[in-house]
């Protein structure tokens, strides 16, 4: 799923471009180990902050934000 996720992002691309020149295996196990490292830093610090906030708050927030990106959307249309 974070491969589909990710597709055509520049460091997916750098990697398949490191992969065709470099060290095959150094490669997959160098960028699975940084996406494995990001992914738990990600989910540390979302854990730690998400239970310092109240989850309504959050979700209030949310919605504005998406609204407001819509609504900037809907002008940039017209």
């Amino acid at each position: 799923m974070i491969f589909l996720a990710e597709f055509g992002d520049k460091t997916q691309l750098a990697v398949a471009a490191m992969s065709s020149t470099k060290n095959l295996y150094g490669v997959y196990i160098g960028s699975s180990l940084v996406l494995i490292v990001t992914s738990a830093l990600g989910v540390f610090a979302g854990r730690r902050w998400l239970s310092k906030m109240n989850p309504r708050r959050l979700h209030q927030f949310s919605g504005f934000f998406f609204i407001l990106l819509a609504g900037l959307l809907l002008l940039k249309l017209f």
